[in-house]
């Protein structure tokens, strides 16, 4: 569907600055953000000669090359380590294959079970061979173990040696007004990553999630195409504490069927498991049963580093941040593509990165550092961005404030500004003055239930203290044809993102893009020439991990 003219998008160009007057003279007028420039950029990126930015393939090595030539170009200088521009990332590749006799048994019966159809099993435990025989299964509702909320969906029940099954989400999806879990707004307890790490800390052997469109915020194709691919994890000094055997995700239909055989009702125990007092349900006479191999091996990736230093404060950074990686290339759909190119997701946020470089390069030189940081390895996890927290190349306690760019608008102008995470960090109000500015309103995440601050890269730099702000352009288009342009935006979601239909089109209207990448532009410039250091808001829990570095700041 054609929806926009290439003259159209080209012609609206974003000359968002009008020239300025000094001492009766007309000034030349800076740099603006160019659409051009920005629909280029992921065209090369999302092009199939870069194969799906997949880490770890020679993919990376064109995504990387490119990368640090249009930063040079654009005015930056090397970020990284060494005096290069990238911060290499050691990660383990775990690719599971050969899978044998899986199935599921309850009520005397046999489920069979195929990777990737009824089931998606992969690993993060470095090893070779994995074989379950009738394994216990026990349901443990959420899976959740968090003190401060007087919350244990364990209890005393010993799981060790057995296979979790939980649910996805946390209980306030169901029923927001209990408000256990900050009712709709997905907290980190409902996230997959912490269900797979609380398995591992109980001593379970595997943990299926059961998946269920709504609370997950995707659909079976997305963990299809997400987990049936090789994964990848940082280097763990005690991998076994860590990890378990077995992450898998299992079809609805198919947990509904395996609690029907074990003498269960599943909707029953969904509703039990939204309470305090609920305790782990034993699947009486059920088990998994399955083998596959693992093929363990070390890779290195790299995040991509570039730098602008300031001019007075030069040891204190602004961030932005952004992913380039991709899935790569996956089994083909339908279509027969296999290229997962990741246009939208996230070579719209990379191209944003470089075109922030630009403009950033291009006007007065800031007091502050401005740092771009492209991560590598998202889509397998956040693993560049806890890498680089973990390990920063810039001291995170002079980190001023971070902005986070992903998958970003490419369907016209907006009428608000999301704010993912409202009510974290006084960002907020800078934000929402921006936005005024602009002529949009700032609102919270229309869809908290999705836990969109949890996935993204700002996540691993703001759980160590670093205000980091992810704002999005939302809400209705400003310009016709609106309908047509709601319409691409909501199938995106449902037919393209991490699909191999996430493709570039030269039809695209960024001026919404170029309106967000102006906003947090404008923010950072003011943060980068003034004194200002951005808090967390009282009762955030980000809060305290950046309490002990004040002295730093002052």
């Amino acid at each position: 569907m054609r929806l926009f003219s290439t003259a159209a998008v080209l012609a609206a160009g974003a000359l968002i600055s009008a020239c300025a007057t000094i001492g009766g003279e007309t000034a030349a007028p800076p740099a603006a953000f160019d659409t051009a420039r920005l629909s280029e950029h992921v065209r090369v990126l999302a092009d199939d000669s870069f194969q799906g930015r997949g880490i770890a393939t020679p993919a990376e090595d064109m995504t990387v090359r490119y990368l640090s030539e249009q930063y040079a170009a654009a005015g930056f200088r090397p970020g990284g380590t060494n005096g290069g521009w990238t911060q290499d990332v050691e990660l383990n590749r775990f690719s599971a294959s050969n899978f044998q006799g899986l199935q599921l048994q309850a009520g005397g019966a046999t489920i069979p079970l195929t990777q990737g159809q009824q089931i998606t099993i992969s690993t993060r435990l470095p090893g070779d061979h994995v074989m379950l025989t009738d394994t216990p299964l026990v349901f443990v509702g959420y899976g959740i173990t968090a003190p401060e909320r007087n919350w244990d969906d364990f209890k005393d029940v010993d799981v060790r040696g057995k296979i979790i099954v939980v649910l996805v989400n946390d209980p306030d999806f169901e029923q927001p007004e209990l408000n256990t879990f900050n009712g709709r707004a997905m907290t980190y307890y409902g996230r997959w990553t912490y269900k797979y790490e609380e398995a591992a800390r109980q001593g379970a052997a595997g943990v299926i999630v059961v998946h269920e469109t709504a609370p997950a915020s995707y659909g079976w194709a997305t963990v299809q195409n997400s987990w049936t691919g090789p994964q990848f994890d940082i280097v763990r000094a005690n991998a076994a504490a860590e990890r378990v055997a077995m992450e898998a995700w299992l079809q609805r239909d198919v947990a509904v069927d395996l609690f029907r055989r074990s003498g269960l009702d599943f909707e029953a125990l969904k509703v039990a498991a939204r309470s305090r007092d609920f305790r782990p349900v034993e699947l009486t006479g059920a088990s998994f049963s399955g083998m596959f191999d693992v093929a363990t091996s070390q890779v290195t990736t790299r995040n991509v580093l570039a730098r602008l230093p300031g001019t007075t404060h030069p040891d204190e950074t602004i961030l932005y941040t952004a992913h380039w990686d991709h899935i790569g290339v996956g089994e083909p759909d339908a279509n027969g593509d296999a290229i997962f190119n990741g246009a939208v997701d996230n070579a719209t946020g990379t191209a944003g990165l470089l075109e922030l470089a630009r403009i950033w390069a291009a006007g007065p030189r800031p007091e502050r550092s401005i740092v771009m940081i492209s991560f590598t390895a998202e889509e397998s996890g956040l693993l560049g961005s806890e890498f680089y927290a973990a390990n920063p190349v810039y001291p995170l306690e002079t980190t001023v404030a971070g902005f986070n760019i992903d998958a970003m608008n490419v369907y016209g102008r907006v009428a608000d500004v999301e704010i993912i995470g409202s009510g974290q960090s006084n960002l907020d109000a800078r934000i929402t003055a921006e936005a005024a500015r602009q002529g949009r309103t700032a609102k919270p995440d229309g869809n908290p239930a999705s836990g969109s601050y949890f996935r993204s890269d700002h996540f691993p730099l703001a759980k160590r203290g670093v205000p980091m702000a992810y704002a999005d352009g939302g809400g209705i288009f400003r310009d016709e044809p609106i309908a047509a342009r709601e319409a691409a935006r909501s199938e995106y979601s449902a037919r393209r993102y991490h699909q191999a239909d996430d493709e570039w089109s030269p039809d695209w209207d960024l001026r919404g893009q170029v309106e967000d990448l102006q906003m947090i532009f404008n923010i950072g410039r003011d943060l980068a020439n003034s004194r200002d250091w951005p808090e967390w808001m009282p009762g955030s829990e980000f809060g305290p991990a950046r309490a002990p570095s004040a002295a730093a700041r002052r």
